[in-house]
């Protein structure tokens, strides 16, 4: 059975996300470009949003355990000066991310703090927040990557780790699930495969065999299988890009209820 990334792994790729991210923004050819995975915005508007999220987690992760985020880090995103020339917001943002990375290091992988996400599968923990803001980082370098005309897959290790990352911490609930009990699976063509569930007790998450030529799905069948890169699996779960993109099994309209769904806590 794999092993997710270490924490000194974690804080790697968030360092080579964001400088993958920056040399998107400096090649884009104006800051007003829109961006068009996320409606509405611009580039300077995802550079503010990355760089801000950074800042906001360093202080959250700084102020340890707590039960709401820090009064200060809210107060300090809500009233963000940001740079509006290209050369000094580009300077800004590695800032950003090694306020980030100084808060984590000095933490360690275990030490508690303030999180949005359920604790079912996901701590509320210094780890717990790096390997979530690798996702964060990993998905707006390909919107910057998008906005700026060169749009690239997620590095295969990031997005390998991006798919469970995701259904442990962004879908894992105890709000019961609306519909008829049932199962999705999440196949990778790198040979890595999970099983969400969602019914009465809500949703949780755990890895199970890849199917193979012989075998097939060995498991009871799924409502819906989703079959692709763990890279087009990511982009998919973010709503980068359509299931069209996938290959699906079984009743794709059961997708359409998941991405709908708003789970109470």
């Amino acid at each position: 059975m794999e092993k997710n990334l270490e924490f000194p792994d974690l804080l790697r790729l968030i360092d080579e996300r964001s400088t993958a991210f920056r040399d998107a923004v400096a090649a884009a050819p104006s800051l007003d470009a829109q961006v068009p995975t996320c409606p509405q915005w611009t580039l300077f508007d995802l550079v503010k949003h990355l760089s801000g999220g950074d800042r906001y987690w360093a202080a959250i992760v700084g102020a340890g355990p707590a039960d709401a985020p820090p009064a200060e880090a809210t107060a300090a995103r809500a009233a963000l000066e940001v740079p509006q020339e290209r050369e000094a917001l580009l300077a800004w943002l590695a800032a950003s991310t090694q306020l980030l990375l100084s808060a984590l290091r000095e933490a360690g992988p275990d030490a508690g703090c303030w999180a949005w996400w359920s604790a079912l599968q996901t701590p509320r923990t210094s780890g717990g927040v790096a390997r979530h803001r690798v996702q964060e980082s990993a998905v707006h370098t390909y919107d910057a990557q998008l906005a700026a005309g060169a749009a690239q897959p997620l590095p295969t290790e990031v997005a390998l780790d991006g798919v469970e990352e995701f259904l442990f911490t962004c879908v894992a609930t105890l709000s019961a699930w609306p519909h008829k009990p049932t199962a999705f699976d999440f196949h990778t063509a790198e040979g890595r495969s999970w099983r969400l569930t969602v019914d009465g007790d809500g949703a949780r998450s755990t890895r199970i065999p890849a199917p193979t030529a012989a075998t097939g799905e060995d498991l009871d069948a799924a409502g819906a299988s989703i079959h692709g890169t763990a890279s087009e699996v990511v982009l998919y779960l973010y709503d980068r890009i359509q299931a069209g993109s996938l290959h699906v099994d079984g009743d794709a309209g059961l997708l359409d209820l998941l991405r709908a769904w708003e789970p109470g806590e």
